[in-house]
């Protein structure tokens, strides 16, 4: 039998990076015990190429990474832009250092079937400085996207306002990835705490991702923030957190972002002339999440930024709010299902998918590598996609 030459302390490494003990690792490897696993990290045995293997791939390591002589240094590929007040940087999971890498191979395919295609670059894209004025950073946002007052009165609600905001962000020539897990894996499930969105600037394939976990109504704000990292051409991974006081944001880019963002959604001048003092709190909201077609959460901070609210009555609706909106989006995703294709076009970008099957069913892009970029387990259902999209 084969013994694999794994280097403990890296088996040790891949373990913690997890977040896993030895105990839970071990019943996740149907036969071993833990004793046998702090064998292997102790160096006083070594498991089985296959053994090795298994682990590698509970794991989500690279099975090279096993034989490295010490563990290797993990960095992110575009900047981390999420700070915790009073602690600074977050750690990075396997789970989202894998997304991350797989939304930028889907970035980097598009990019190349965009200039293939001969398109041009988008001119929006780092259009404006980090010293400009964040009014007129929204007002070319909303004059290139169309978000006027007309898109807003077509939409019912402010559910079908984050719908439609996406779509006119996608065929503006963004791509718009949202998900709540790793590819199709539901097993490897997205955390909010650990972020909320991140935007690749590029001037031919912008991509913009949101993690479906966070709460609906907290991701018309993302999409927003992440829409100004592209108006700015700065590429980074955020945590936007309305229920932060102003004071707790530490980075420059970030705080302009959100005030982009924010004037985008609800603009100042309106906020402040349909803002009525005479009227309870909870009547403004209702009005003006009607008016604006955004959540009650975006017209609770923007009202506490603009001094119509004070801290402590914003932070007390606010919560309850929030715990509401999250109460909803985890019952949306305990239930699950849906419309498969509608799920793969959500999780992979409408724009994105049709130009994968295009490209597959021209010649230009095999089959299983489109299956692999849409992360398929099943060649065949690129047959139903193309249907389903009208290309076939």
């Amino acid at each position: 039998m084969n013994e694999a030459f794994i280097t403990p302390s890296v088996l040790r490494w891949a373990r913690e990076r997890t977040g896993l003990s030895s105990e839970a690792l071990a019943k996740k490897l149907p036969g071993k015990d833990e004793q046998l696993l702090i064998m292997w990290e102790k160096g006083e045995a070594r498991p089985t190429f296959r053994q090795a293997q298994k682990v590698a791939n509970t794991l989500h390591v690279p099975f090279g990474y096993l034989f490295l002589s010490s563990p290797p240094e993990e960095k992110l590929p575009i900047p981390d832009l999420r700070t915790l007040p009073d602690v600074g940087f977050y750690k990075i999971s396997p789970d989202f250092h894998d997304l991350i890498n797989e939304a930028l191979r889907k970035q980097n395919w598009y990019r190349e079937y965009i200039m293939d295609e001969g398109g041009s670059p988008l001119s929006f894209v780092g259009e404006f400085a980090l010293n400009a004025p964040p009014e007129a950073v929204a007002d070319n946002i909303s004059a290139i996207l169309g978000i006027s007052e007309e898109f807003r009165r077509a939409a019912p609600n402010w559910e079908q306002f984050l719908l439609r905001f996406i779509l006119q962000t996608e065929q503006a020539g963004i791509l718009v990835l949202r998900s709540g897990v790793v590819g199709n894996n539901s097993r490897r499930k997205l955390s909010v705490s650990e972020f909320r969105g991140f935007a690749i600037s590029d001037k031919y394939a912008p991509l913009i991702f949101l993690n479906s976990r966070d709460a609906k109504a907290a991701q018309i704000f993302t999409l927003a923030h992440e829409l100004a990292h592209i108006w700015i051409g700065e590429s980074g991974i955020s945590n936007p957190d309305l229920g932060q006081p102003k004071r707790k944001q530490r980075l420059q880019i970030e705080e302009f972002c959100n005030r982009v963002a924010a004037e985008l959604l609800v603009p100042r001048k309106q906020l402040i002339l349909e803002w009525n003092k005479r009227q309870t709190l909870d009547e403004n909201v209702q009005k003006l999440t009607a008016r604006f077609r955004v959540s009650s959460l975006v017209i609770l901070r923007r009202a506490f930024d603009l001094d119509q609210i004070g801290w402590d009555t914003f932070f007390a609706y606010y919560q309850e709010e929030v715990k509401a909106a999250f109460d909803r989006t985890r019952l949306l995703n305990r239930q699950g299902g849906g419309d498969f294709y509608a799920t793969l076009l959500t999780r992979h970008s409408a724009l994105l998918t049709q130009a994968v099957v295009a490209a597959a069913f021209q010649g230009r892009l095999l089959y299983r590598e489109a299956a692999s970029l849409l992360a398929l387990k099943k060649i065949k259902t690129l047959d139903g996609i193309a249907k389903e999209l009208g290309l076939r």
